[in-house]
């Protein structure tokens, strides 16, 4: 069986090179030695393991990418760039017939999920990677669907940390708020507590040391009106293996529904955790 062609977009950024090496090290897949990266980046090349990866800017690409299918065939697309170039990514790689994996936050995600749509090809696209957390969060659409206004009165603080770099908002903070909303709290995404100071971090949050340069920890507390009952909900993750994990399992799970003749379609990490 012939292994999956994967182009890791995004390095040298942290979580983009966490997934590269996930690549190189899975028997079934093989990484394609270039990426996509940003015009700010002044190297032209990175190496993953033994692998020289080629860096693509912005101006670039089209040429490159064409280049690419030519010699490689067909391959999937990871994406783990920044939120201002989600859209733009999204729009270059259905224009490609360039399938992907989008684990970048932010950009206009109904527009997203129209792009995809309007095209010849298949995504998965998800705000959170980690399949245990999104198991959560399919717990908590449940609870959401079948118990509506169960918590309302109450009052809802989310909180979530991350490392300096993470420029916007979590991803998967902003999700939560539409179950907490159908259980009965009035909240909005302005409302999360966002922390990105590694001295805030170390000293009142208590994230290891090691790992200031590489959380996601969220916690989500609800308090009765009175004050006599709560409820609080934590998920701390350190380090980005978990999210590289569930990002392979993504890729396997967008191959096969290719594989199924799809088209135009978006699936989610939890369609990923079925595997319908």
């Amino acid at each position: 069986m012939s292994r999956i062609k994967v182009m890791v977009n995004g390095i040298p950024g942290n979580m983009a090179v966490k997934v590269a090496e996930y690549v190189c090290r899975d028997p079934g897949l093989s990484l394609i030695p270039f990426a996509l990266t940003g015009p700010e980046i002044l190297e032209s090349e990175f190496q993953v393991y033994s692998t020289p990866i080629r860096l693509i800017t912005p101006e670039e690409r089209d040429e490159i990418v064409r280049t690419v299918k030519e010699t490689e065939g067909d391959f999937i697309c990871v994406d783990y760039t920044t939120p201002d170039a989600v859209n733009t990514n999204a729009s270059f790689y259905s224009s490609q017939n360039l399938s992907f994996v989008m684990g970048t936050t932010g950009g206009d995600r109904e527009l997203l999920k129209n792009t995809v749509e309007g095209s010849n090809v298949c995504a998965v696209v998800a705000p959170n990677m980690a399949k245990q957390i999104v198991a959560f969060q399919a717990m908590m659409e449940y609870a959401s669907k079948n118990f509506p206004g169960v918590f309302k009165g109450y009052k809802l603080e989310i909180k979530e940390s991350h490392q300096k770099g993470k420029l916007d908002t979590s991803g998967t903070a902003k999700a939560m708020v539409k179950y907490f909303n159908l259980l009965g709290i009035p909240f909005t995404h302005d409302e999360i507590i966002m922390e990105r100071d590694p001295e805030v971090q170390r000293s009142e949050w208590g994230v290891p040391e090691e790992f200031l340069k590489g959380h996601g920890w969220h916690t989500y507390t609800l308090t009765s009106a009175d004050g006599t009952v709560q409820f609080q909900f934590k998920h701390n993750v350190n380090g980005r293996d978990v999210y590289a994990m569930g990002t392979l399992d993504a890729i396997y799970y967008l191959n096969k529904k290719l594989a199924q003749g799809n088209k135009g379609k978006v699936f989610s990490m939890i369609d990923v955790l079925k595997g319908a």
